[in-house]
């Protein structure tokens, strides 16, 4: 069997850097983001994760967070979405 997918994504992932990654394609299956190298992430950080994993359910397939930075778990408690995201333990 096939090891998932990975989405690595680095460097700022803020309201001035997300729309790049919205445009680009999800891999086919299940796959693995890794958010190891984000070094800044704001609300639209959330919105993007939230979008692909949208994306994901509706084709069938299954997505894992990998490296959240706490910062951005912190946000996501903050909002109450904690639980929505699938983060690899």
């Amino acid at each position: 069997m096939a090891e998932p997918a990975t989405i690595k994504l680095e460097g700022a992932l803020t309201l001035h850097t997300v729309a790049v990654y919205l445009e680009r394609p999800l891999p086919g299956g299940d796959f693995t983001i890794d958010l190891g190298g984000v070094t800044q992430a704001d609300s639209a950080a959330l919105a993007l994760l939230l979008a692909w994993l949208r994306q994901a359910k509706a084709r069938g397939s299954r997505v894992e967070l990998r490296a959240l930075p706490e910062p951005l778990r912190a946000l996501a408690e903050t909002y109450g979405i904690a639980a929505l995201l699938p983060v690899a333990a």
